[in-house]
């Protein structure tokens, strides 16, 4: 079996206990505007161009010929960041696009490169194993995130599975949108679960996200009851879910969840995903909000304070 990954990401420390290194993989039922990885919503492979790298045609242009669809052609004119000269980028036409990667192999610069790799449970495992070291030393271990992992649900299973016979601390990054069945097979061997919870109200979440939000609660609900382990993080998303009456409603379903809330992270809203829709298609209008005052934040984090739950920015 092979699993479709996006980006495999060391070192990291946001993304449960300790040092992790973090599987990021391809496909999620959700359409939040907000999403900092576009990248990861489709489970096909997609053509990204990074215009920051790209020279211009006139000192390369390998990419025009090598696309055997001419999805690629002469584009606008801009500045080289680096040399201040104007050059001249490319135009990807994404109708004509199948991701097929022809011009990528030929970027010398990797302006032009391919999102989703597959992997084979081993290949994977033998890769995550060389940071053994980093999670020993400091109580961390394999974050599986995506888009959403439950969407690639038996891949997601025997990564577990593989990774706890070599004593490896697992964490699961989930909306929670997935049948119970699934997530019951991985319980054994998910050590916590990174539960996002972007809105209480059900009406609210559909019309933004794409989805209902009852199966997300009830699976919380299921994963408290059963001994799992639940780290809740929050999105704060202006005009959507940061009012105060909204973290309060949140917070009160964590505390029904119990000893099962191990933590609440706050998760204030960043553009670094805007320069992402570009890069994968620059017709998608993307969600450009104000970035959260420091004041808002702390206003939020003492609602959930005052309820006596954990609470950490990130």
């Amino acid at each position: 079996m092979k699993g479709r990954v996006y980006d495999i990401q060391g070192f990291s420390i946001q993304d449960g206990p300790g040092i992790r290194t973090t599987v990021f993989l391809k496909g999620c039922p959700l359409r939040c505007p907000w999403c900092h990885s576009p990248e990861s919503q489709q489970f096909h492979p997609q053509l990204s161009w990074m215009a920051s790298r790209c020279v211009g045609i006139e000192d390369c242009g390998k990419c025009l010929a090598a696309c055997p669809r001419l999805a690629i052609s002469p584009g606008k004119f801009a500045e080289n960041p680096a040399t201040q000269k104007t050059i001249r980028h490319i135009h990807i036409d994404r109708t004509k696009c199948d991701n097929c990667g022809e011009c990528a192999s030929v970027c010398t610069r990797k302006a032009l490169y391919v999102c989703g790799t597959d992997y084979t449970v081993d290949d994977l495992v033998a890769r995550l194993s060389k940071d053994i070291p980093f999670y020993e030393h400091s109580g961390g271990g394999v974050t599986i995130s995506g888009g959403e992992p439950l969407s690639q649900s038996e891949f997601t299973l025997q990564l577990l599975t593989a990774l706890k016979r070599r004593n490896i601390h697992t964490a699961v990054d989930t909306t929670g949108f997935a049948g119970y069945e699934t997530i019951q097979s991985i319980l054994p061997c998910t050590d916590l679960f990174l539960y996002d919870l972007k809105h209480m109200d059900c009406a609210q979440h559909r019309t933004v996200t794409g989805v209902a939000n009852e199966l997300i609660l009830e699976n919380a609900q299921r994963i408290a009851r059963a001994g799992g382990k639940l780290q809740v993080r929050l999105p704060v998303i202006p005009s959507f879910n940061d009012s105060e009456e909204n973290v309060r409603e949140t917070g009160i379903f964590c505390k029904s969840l119990g000893n099962a809330v191990t933590l609440i992270q706050l998760l204030p809203y960043h553009n670094l995903g805007v320069m992402k829709y570009q890069r994968i298609d620059d017709s998608k209008p993307v969600l450009e909000a104000p970035v959260p005052s420091d004041e808002k934040i702390a206003a939020l984090r003492r609602v959930l304070e005052d309820l006596q739950l954990p609470v950490t920015v990130h």
